[in-house]
């Protein structure tokens, strides 16, 4: 009899839907290895249908791309609270920080604007996940699977409709090299003046 009683208030309760739960809340639910396993499988999926490194680079950037357009939407169904933000640098660094801690449970190490292209900012991050448990041969030895997180980037920066190029390059560990186009910076500007 109690086993029953306890069996209907049990199915009393409303349970939550995964949807419903806030992204910050669930990081902790899968594990590292689980998520490195998995990209690993990734990797070489996509390696056993290229022939060259940039075939695959550029394979790894649009399933990235993928991913980082249902994050983004994701973030915004389960977030009603949060704002959606309309200036490029605050656009920046809910990129390095709320996109990073979600998906990698830290946040990218930094954030810098080329001196030399005012289209052109940096995201640094000194040892990305991606990277960690990808051993890579010798004849591939340029292979960077951060484009992976490259094409991450890259969408959720343009869903948010700040239209970009994002690559990935090894210095000072990986770096994500976010190019806007020019119209981008152009309304930021005019942002700034209001």
């Amino acid at each position: 009899m109690e086993k029953l009683e306890a069996l209907k208030i049990s199915s009393m309760r409303p349970r939550s839907n995964i949807l419903d739960r806030p992204l910050s809340k669930g990081k902790t639910e899968v594990s590292q290895s689980i998520v490195a396993l998995l990209f690993s499988e990734i990797v070489q999926y996509s390696q056993s249908r290229v022939f060259t490194v940039p075939e695959l680079q550029t394979r790894l950037h649009d399933l990235g791309q993928d991913v980082g357009t249902r994050i983004i939407d994701l973030y915004f169904v389960r977030e009603r609270s949060s704002k959606r933000e309309t200036k490029l640098t605050q656009m920046l660094l809910f990129v390095k920080t709320t996109v990073w801690k979600n998906l990698f449970g830290k946040e990218a190490e930094k954030l810098e604007h080329a001196n030399d292209d005012e289209r052109t900012y940096y995201i640094i991050e000194k040892d990305p996940l991606v990277n960690t448990f990808i051993s890579v041969p010798k004849d591939k030895g340029s292979l960077n699977c951060a484009n992976f997180t490259a094409g991450i980037v890259e969408a959720v920066l343009t869903n948010c409709g700040f239209p970009c190029k994002v690559t990935a390059h090894w210095h000072k560990g990986t770096t994500y090299m976010v190019k806007f186009e020019d119209f981008v910076i152009a309304r930021d500007k005019q942002m700034e003046e209001k």
